[in-house]
Order: structure tokens, then C-alpha cells, then sequence
């Protein structure tokens, strides 16, 4: 039974890696179509400067850095702790960010290599072909191999603040969220899901409930709450930005008449 058990295990783990492997090849044969990536870039509908000025942009590509941490430590919650909640949404969101993270790293030294196995997500595949499977135990592993991204996106978030003079303010509130996060955890005792989505109400309303009676619901209440809150924060700098030109070309037209009076005058 012992090495039925273990026949299975190395059988599951080999189906895993060949699983992964062809997702990454897939993902980087589309990455790779200069064709297919370059109608992508050059559609109005995917180019952020369509809907939020110039600042904005390098706000949001700043904030990015945040959120794929907070994204991975929301992962490594759910991969670390027993929690009833639609796991087969966080099984694919971990294979996602695996293989998002596995086309960005370098793969040329042994411990690019290392790092590669890693981010394997023995668990969340097994998970979804399987069912329940010790391949499981994996996860330990793979929770090391996110921490180690971690430390390299908010290296990178440092970096691409510093390169572009922006404030770093943006790590006080990310700090709050994220220690809210935590919190409403241990606090309320509810998923890291509902954790988020309560946090969420509670920053951009008045409310303090998980909306949301799945991951899904939950996922669209986030997406609703977050983007209401960018998108009304461009509308407040948008009409600032408009009453300030408004001003100042005023200014300089009264400027412009005083100036040509007095050249009459002379």
C-alpha cells in the first residue's frame, strides 16, 4: 500500500511538472507572437493612457508592484491554512501568478533553476486534476519560492519609484491595508477573501461587510470597490487639472491684454 501510495505521488508530481510546463510554453508562445502582442499594444481598449492622464499611469505601474505582494500573500494564506472557500478559484489564480512569475525570471543560472521548481504549483494542479493528494505537502516549498518574490517585486517597486521621482508615500497606505488585512484575520476570523473585501468596503465606503456570497461575488465587490476608488480619484485630479488651466490661461490672457495696452500707449 506504502508504494502504492508512493507509485502514485511521483506519478502526480511528474503529471504536474508536465502540466506546468506546457502552460508556460503556451503562455510564452503567445508572449513571443510579435503580431498577436503588437495588435495588443496598439488597441485603444489596452492602452492605459486612453482613461488616466500620464501621472496616473505611473502611479497605477507603481501600485502594481504592491499588489502583486499582497496577491501572493493572500496565495500563500490560502495554501498555508484550511479555509472552506473556493479553492478551485485560488488553485487557478496560484498557477496564474506561478506562470506569470516563471515567464518574467531569468532561467539561466543554477539557481534561476531552483527557484523555477519552486514556483511549480504541485498543489493547486493536483489539486484540480486529483483532488485531495499528499502532493500537498509541496506547497511548503512553493510558499518559499513566493516569499523570495516578494522580496524581488518590492525590490523592484523601490527601484521603479527611485528611477521615476515618485513619492513612496504609497508604502504608508499599502502598510495599512495591509496590516488590516491581517488583522480583520485573526480579528473577525474569516478568509482571507472576506478579509480583503472588507477592508476594501471599509477604505472606499462606509460599510464593513463581505459582500459577496462566493469567491466570485467577492472578487467582482473588490473589483467595483477599487474601481471606483482610481476611477473617481482620476476625476478629482481630472477637474482639478481643469480648473487650474482655466485659471492660469485667464491669468495669462489678462497678462497678454495689460502688456499690449501698454505697448500702445508707448
Amino acid at each position: 500500500m506504502d508504494f502504492q501510495l508512493i507509485f502514485v505521488s511521483i506519478f502526480q508530481i511528474l503529471v504536474a511538472i508536465g502540466v506546468f510546463a506546457a502552460l508556460a510554453y503556451v503562455a510564452r508562445y503567445i508572449v513571443n507572437n510579435g503580431r498577436l502582442m503588437a495588435r495588443f499594444k496598439n488597441s485603444r481598449l489596452s492602452n492605459p493612457q486612453e482613461y488616466f492622464p500620464s501621472e496616473e499611469v505611473f502611479l497605477l505601474r507603481q501600485v502594481f508592484y504592491l499588489i502583486v505582494i499582497l496577491v501572493i500573500i493572500m496565495i500563500c494564506l490560502y495554501l498555508s491554512f484550511d479555509w472552506n472557500e473556493g479553492f478551485y478559484f485560488v488553485y487557478l489564480l496560484d498557477i496564474v501568478v506561478s506562470l506569470y512569475l516563471a515567464l518574467k525570471m531569468d532561467k539561466d543560472s543554477r539557481k534561476d533553476k531552483v527557484l523555477l521548481f519552486l514556483l511549480i504549483p504541485f498543489g493547486s494542479i493536483t489539486g484540480l486534476l486529483f483532488g485531495d493528494s499528499i502532493v500537498v505537502l509541496l506547497d511548503l516549498t512553493h510558499i518559499i519560492g513566493y516569499l523570495y518574490f516578494i522580496k524581488v517585486y518590492y525590490r523592484k517597486f523601490i527601484d521603479y519609484t527611485e528611477n521615476n521621482e515618485l513619492g513612496i508615500t504609497i508604502i504608508l497606505l499599502f502598510a495599512i491595508i495591509l496590516v488590516s488585512f491581517l488583522f480583520t484575520i485573526i480579528v473577525e476570523g474569516v478568509s482571507p477573501m472576506d478579509s480583503m473585501t472588507m477592508v476594501s468596503n471599509a477604505f472606499t465606503s462606509n460599510s464593513f461587510d463581505a459582500s459577496g456570497q462566493n469567491i466570485i461575488g467577492k472578487l467582482n465587490s473588490l473589483v467595483l470597490a477599487w474601481s471606483g476608488f482610481i476611477l473617481s480619484g482620476v476625476g478629482t485630479a481630472t477637474l482639478a487639472a481643469s480648473i487650474v488651466n482655466s485659471y492660469v490661461s485667464r491669468q495669462f490672457g489678462e497678462l497678454k491684454d495689460t502688456v499690449k495696452k501698454k505697448n500702445e500707449k508707448k
